[in-house]
């Protein structure tokens, strides 16, 4: 032991003797380290390189993605309209526009429009839904007829008039056309208030309002990403944003453009994290300011840390470039976990530092004599918690993996800094000695004589506890679902939150790949059987059912509506014409509607006194009242038109861009399989994906990624648990030299575990992708701690609740719990999850030192 310690204590000496040079070698590797972090800086944030591709789930996925590469890193543009010819032309003008941006968008699709879906797009319905629109659309044709002609307000104006004539010659009566003259006045009198004013022909139509199927349409766009970039989507959404903007697709014109998607979601995310980062930041350095005042009571003291913190970030991030090629979503958390760990050496040794000033006058005798009591614990600390860190190494868990090779590095770095830079900065900047009478906690005298007096019973009250925690283990959950880790409050989580219930656009659809089309009829009947599936989706899908009846239906209707659809059309009206026109159809409202009191009769009056008010409007108005019904009545007409050109639909017919949708290059087809939960909930997502991938184990999709890669994640926490409590174990064993040092080191690191999962468990916080992170720098403080305090124990320390080591330790477990516990301030809730399991484990941290510890110490080491 005394070897290692004196040279330890010799190289502290030499630091203090020539600390001009130390400062010097400093601030050149610190300059190199920056330039070398300047010119080789990389950060990818591609959540795909987190998981090693060599898990099966992951293979799988590649194998998909390699298949249908256009269906990979999708940006969904969501088209909401107020009526559903508005999000028509709204979604088919956006395509439009975002396809001439090849160098920020690599596809732009509408996989639920374009020229097949408004030729066949009837087809696909039920028959019954078939039989239902023919009928309106002939039923309508003595409105339709006048329209087509005069497809303008006066137009709209005549075909009210014609029909009023009919029903003054029996023909039909005012409750026929009701359902018209409520709607029109409502989006009249909307536009004579100057209030957005929405109109729907195929509402009216159709008899019944509108659903989402209607009023909803999605673009799907393959943005050019850059992965360079913390946002590698953002670029090409502030171009949807403002393509959107330009075309006057937002509210005020009855449109509404969102975006979701795993593009929008991952970009978004990273722009939660730094919204608070101001208040954060600002937190956790008055923190660490404050903490470290009150542990040294001195700002020369304080400089020394913060600038020995400050060098040891700098290399730590140069040499983790240097190991690992560039920094990924999770290792750039060596930052915090780096200062948790690099700023308690720095306590450690300064607060020993000071306990030795009153006894050593002379500082530099003061530093050595510190290096020579507190070296071996700084060490073996170190050692310790860099094999915590590389543990991770022959995990699965990329990220981790790397975050663990950094941290490893950094914490060799902490220690060397700690015992050559911090000496060099003290010696340089000569803190006063004797500004604190006492270093150690006499106020813990009567703690110390308490757990002296009741070791037993604090053990007793610890196995007990120990107990507890366990039993309440199983009830520990790790929630594996990433969206509950994102604020809803963004555009893109709250839309898919709106979207999860939508049926055809539900984001936890399943895809399955089967040998060809014609061999995936089996596998459909199959899963379609299944009660947790709603229905599957194939390339024969788009194929119609009872074509024959269906062409029928529309034939008939071609034959009676394309006469009237398909003539010339007049030129638009003059303001003093529609003006007249307005006059005159309100006068023959009101004649209609004298003799009666009925709803049909009310309906009439409301139009009249609202087209009388846009009579005497101003011109402005009026345009704003024919826009709000000529504008969905031109598309109206052009979708009817479509509609009615539907001929037969054969899989040799269909639109190749959809083809290539469902079916590979090699011929495999996708077969898409909808859940009929659309919860989204943990339990049911698990269900779902279990329940497809016991009928087709080479199934993917989200249910299945994001259950697989928490249980990947677990896994590999796992995993590096084990190979790391084996490696400290090891580690401690060939420095201590005996089993029951080595127990008394692990078992406060086990309790304060213990107690923190029960506490979760207890208060039902899971652990998550984010906090779990934390669990390294938990477990690397509990290990440094225990070291202090066994290795103290071992030099004859007594009184533990009074020495300087408990001040290092109980303020450097506060510096770390308050600085880190600011992340529990963060709208980000995975960030804020991350403060909260900080906090909760580093107050149990706390107390085991002060009762439990103290407890299996209070025994000398050689009885």
């Amino acid at each position: 032991m005394s070897t290692r310690a004196s040279l330890i204590g010799r190289v502290v000496a030499a630091s203090t003797r020539h600390p001009v040079v130390v400062l010097l070698l400093a601030v050149v590797l610190t300059g190199a380290a920056l330039v070398y972090t300047a010119q080789h800086f990389a950060m990818t944030a591609n959540t795909a390189e987190l998981i090693s591709t060599k898990l099966e789930w992951r293979q799988k996925e590649l194998a998909f993605e390699a298949a249908f590469p256009q269906l990979e890193n999708l940006t969904m543009v969501v088209v909401d309209g107020e009526t559903p010819e508005l999000a028509d032309a709204a979604a088919r003008r956006l395509a439009a526009a975002l396809l001439e941006k090849p160098s920020l968008f690599r596809t732009v699709r509408r996989p639920d429009g374009g020229a097949f879906f408004d030729r066949n797009g009837l087809l696909l319905l039920a028959l019954d839904e078939v039989a239902a629109t023919t009928k309106g659309l002939m039923r309508a044709q003595p409105l339709l007829a006048p329209l087509a002609a005069d497809p303008s307000l006066r137009g709209v104006l005549t075909s009210i008039s014609n029909t009023l004539q009919g029903i003054k010659h029996g023909q039909a009566t005012l409750h026929d056309i009701e359902p018209a003259m409520m709607a029109l006045a409502e989006t009249f009198e909307k536009a004579a208030a100057g209030q957005p004013a929405f109109f729907s022909w195929r509402t009216l139509i159709a008899g019944a309002p509108a659903g989402p199927r209607a009023t909803r349409h999605v673009v799907l766009v393959q943005p050019v990403m850059d992965y360079a970039a913390l946002q590698p989507g953002l670029a090409a959404s502030t171009a949807i944003r403002a393509t959107a903007q330009a075309l006057g697709l937002d509210p005020a014109h009855g449109v509404t453009v969102r975006l979701t998607g795993p593009v929008p979601l991952a970009d978004e995310e990273f722009a939660t994290l730094t919204e608070d980062a101001h208040l954060i930041l600002g937190a956790m350095i008055a923190a660490l300011l404050g903490i470290l005042w009150l542990a040294v009571r001195s700002a020369r003291v304080v400089i020394a840390i913060l600038a020995t913190t400050l060098v040891g970030l700098i290399l730590t991030a140069a040499i983790g470039l240097l190991a690992t090629g560039r920094f990924n979503l999770i290792s750039v958390a060596f930052i915090p976990l780096f200062v948790g760990l690099g700023v308690d050496f720095s306590i450690q040794f300064s607060v020993r530092s000071l306990a030795e000033r009153l006894i050593h006058p002379n500082l530099k005798a003061a530093l050595t004599a510190t290096g020579t009591s507190i070296g071996r614990a700084l060490a073996l600390s170190a050692a310790a918690i860099g094999a915590g860190f590389f543990a991770f190494l022959p995990t699965t868990y990329i990220g981790v993996a790397e975050l663990g090779t950094i941290a490893g590095l950094g914490m060799i770095i902490a220690f060397a800094l700690s015992i050559v830079l911090l000496p060099a900065l003290l010696t340089l900047l000569r803190p006063p000695a004797g500004r604190m009478a006492e270093v150690g906690f006499t106020m813990l005298a009567p703690v110390d004589t308490f757990v002296r007096r009741h070791r037993r019973a604090v053990l007793a009250m610890a196995l007990v506890a120990a107990v507890v925690s366990c039993a309440l283990l199983p009830l520990v959950r790790f929630d594996f679902n990433p969206l509950d880790l994102k604020s809803s409050k963004v555009e893109s989580m709250a839309t898919l939150q709106a979207l999860a219930s939508d049926p055809d656009w539900t984001p936890d659809a399943i895809n399955v790949l089967a040998a060809s089309l014609a061999a995936s009829e089996t596998l459909v009947r199959r899963l379609d059987a299944l009660p947790e599936v709603s229905r599957t989706v194939t390339l024969n899908s788009f194929v119609p059912v009872q074509q024959k009846e269906k062409l029928a239906l529309i034939g008939n209707a071609a034959m009676l509506l394309k006469p009237i659809l398909d003539v010339s059309t007049l030129a638009p009206p003059s303001d003093s014409v529609l003006q007249h026109s307005l006059a005159t159809t309100a006068a023959s409202l009101r004649q209609a509607s004298t003799d009666t009191t009925d709803s049909a009769a009310g309906a009439a009056r409301r139009l009249a006194d609202a087209l009388e008010r846009l009579q005497a409007a101003a011109p402005d108005v009026r345009a704003a009242a024919a826009s709000a019904v000529v504008t969905p009545l031109r598309i109206m007409l052009d979708q009817t038109r479509a509609l009615l050109q539907a001929g037969p639909v054969t899989l040799e017919t269909l639109p190749t861009e959809l083809v290539a949708d469902w079916i590979a290059k090699d011929g495999r087809a996708r077969i898409q399989v909808l859940p009929h939960d659309n919860q989204g909930d943990n339990a049911s997502l698990r269900r779902f994906s279990e329940a497809i991938q016991n009928i087709a184990p080479d199934a993917t999709g989200r249910p299945i990624s994001i259950s697989a890669s928490g249980d990947s994640v677990v896994e590999a926490f796992l995993q590096a648990g084990v190979y790391s409590v084996l490696a400290i174990t090891l580690l401690l064993a060939l420095a201590l030299r005996r089993v029951r040092d080595v127990v008394l080191t692990m078992l406060p690191v086990l309790l304060s575990g213990l107690l923190t999962f029960a506490t979760c468990a207890a208060l039902g916080l899971p652990l998550n992708f984010a906090n779990i992170i934390a669990l390294p720098l938990l477990f690397g403080i509990g290990v440094a701690f225990n070291i202090y305090f066994v290795l103290g124990w071992r030099a004859g320390e007594t009184a533990m609740l009074q020495s300087s080591l408990m001040r290092a330790v109980v303020f450097s477990a506060l510096t770390t719990a308050t600085a880190f516990g600011a992340l529990w301030l963060s709208s980000h809730p995975g960030t804020a999850s991350m403060g909260r399991l900080l906090m909760i484990s580093l107050g149990w941290e706390l107390l085991v030192t002060l009762l439990f510890r103290p407890a299996l110490l209070a025994r000398p080491p050689v009885e």
